[in-house]
């Protein structure tokens, strides 16, 4: 057996082994310095192309501060890969994940190559994805929610509801005697 497929053998069999809430939801949270950025892109004209999708860099070049667009889009890049808990490792590249906006500007995650067989594998079923920036600094936070966690989150039982059941059940023994 190949050590790619030990790993992902290992890989399998924690996820297997996990009780039903734990680790069934990865949370990623990234922060990106703007001036950094507006750094990098003057320095590396080719960044820009390397790393965001034709999308994300007509939707930054649009904008009035496309450095503080393109540093959201970054972090956001790295928050999804931290919530599927690899970075930039096996096999996913920064093209591999791209941020696109819905028509009302919620930001979305578009997976694809690498980054969307790992997602699969997980069982991922949501993305959800915030982004915000101030003058300094671009903060993007994502959430990798499996099928298995929805699962779990329905079975989970609601103590309030629960509470108000039985004392309807005895309410109603208490008004039969």
């Amino acid at each position: 057996m190949s050590k790619k497929s030990e790993q992902e053998a290992l890989k399998r069999a924690v996820l297997e082994q996990t009780p039903a809430v734990e680790g069934c939801v990865g949370l990623g949270v990234d922060i990106v310095d703007i001036a950094r950025m507006a750094r990098i892109l003057e320095r590396t004209p080719s960044f820009e192309r390397k790393v965001f999708s034709a999308e994300e860099i007509a939707y930054c070049r649009k904008t009035g501060n496309p450095e503080a667009h393109f540093a959201c889009r970054f972090a956001a890049k790295e928050a999804v890969l931290k919530a599927l808990g690899t970075g930039f490792s096996e096999g996913i590249g920064p093209l591999d994940v791209s941020v696109t906006r819905s028509a009302k500007g919620k930001p979305a995650v578009v997976l694809q190559g690498r980054a969307r067989e790992v997602a699969q594998e997980m069982g991922v079923v949501d993305l959800p994805l915030s982004l915000s920036h101030t003058h300094n600094d671009a903060v993007a936070c994502a959430m990798a929610i499996t099928a298995r966690s929805v699962r779990a989150a329905e079975e989970r039982i609601d103590q309030k509801e629960e509470l108000a059941k039985r004392f309807k059940q005895a309410r109603s023994f208490l008004d039969e005697l």
